[in-house]
């Protein structure tokens, strides 16, 4: 039986220490081990107590490096083992060190669960299928998911959604207002709300414009369709074409009608 016969201090590591067995070096540990198991210069070690160290070792590496993971921010679950795994820490070391991160707690998927759905919110306003979707991409099972993304309300997904609908549309004045409330629920959409929720918030926003915005609004429109089809087509086929792009951007028959006799009037005076 191996009787250990020195114990070192590492010096890159004060929190390791090397173990000799018969005057050889043999493993290392980390302090909370050799306090665990007691080691002491003069003590005899069987080889399934050296196998239990070294185990034991592992575990706290994989504590310590998820540890130190976790101090950047909060993690999930998930993300520690696979963080763990990568490192090339064994499934049942990578799982232990987990329980003991729980116990301690360091690791709770409810608790990060709850700080995403609120950053999420915050930060990138998101809608709860957006949030959903990351919070599955973080390995959260999905009863978790579920239930955080009950605390997230109806009324407070219209009043964020409408919050960023506002912002588009003051910023898009120029913009016929079909084709802004078309790029407004394509935007909701992507971030994750329902159509009914966007619905909703889009019925709270005022897209109405002056008669001078309609104005500059055609024009531009009229314009950039007319330069389009210009070089294609002539007479009533050019008129047709370019009817067809202004109403198809919300502009009535009535100011496409006065833009287009403008248009002629300007082909005519050339």
């Amino acid at each position: 039986m191996p009787i250990i016969t020195k114990i070192t201090q590492q010096k890159k590591d004060l929190e390791r220490y090397n173990i000799f067995l018969d005057e050889k070096y043999a493993f290392s540990v980390h302090e909370t081990v050799l306090v665990k198991f007691g080691l002491t210069k003069g003590m005899p070690l069987e080889d399934w107590s050296i196998d239990e160290m070294v185990y034991e070792d592992e575990v706290s590496k994989a504590f310590n490096r998820g540890l130190n993971y976790l101090s950047f921010r909060m993690r999930s679950e998930f993300e520690v083992k696979t963080k763990l795994l990568d490192a090339g820490h064994g499934e049942a070391v990578a799982l232990e060190a987990l329980v003991k991160l729980k116990r301690l707690g360091f690791l709770d998927d409810e608790k990060f669960s709850e700080a995403l759905l609120q950053t999420q919110k915050r930060t990138s306003s998101r809608g709860p299928k957006a949030i959903q979707q990351e919070l599955q991409r973080k390995g959260i099972e999905k009863g978790l998911q579920e239930k955080i993304l009950e605390s997230y309300s109806e009324d407070e997904q219209v009043e964020v959604a409408r919050k960023l609908a506002e912002k588009a549309a003051a910023s898009s004045r120029s913009t016929p207002p079909r084709q802004v409330q078309q790029k407004i629920q394509n935007a909701l959409l992507r971030k994750g709300y329902s159509f009914d929720i966007i619905k909703r918030a889009l019925a709270e926003i005022d897209f109405e414009r002056e008669d001078d915005e309609w104005e500059e609004i055609t024009e531009a429109v009229g314009e950039k369709a007319w330069r389009l089809y210009k070089s294609r087509f002539s007479g009533m086929e050019l008129h047709n074409r370019v009817k067809q792009a202004m109403y198809q951007k919300g502009i009535s028959f009535d100011r496409i009608d006065r833009f287009i006799e403008k248009k002629e009037n300007e082909e005519d005076g050339s």
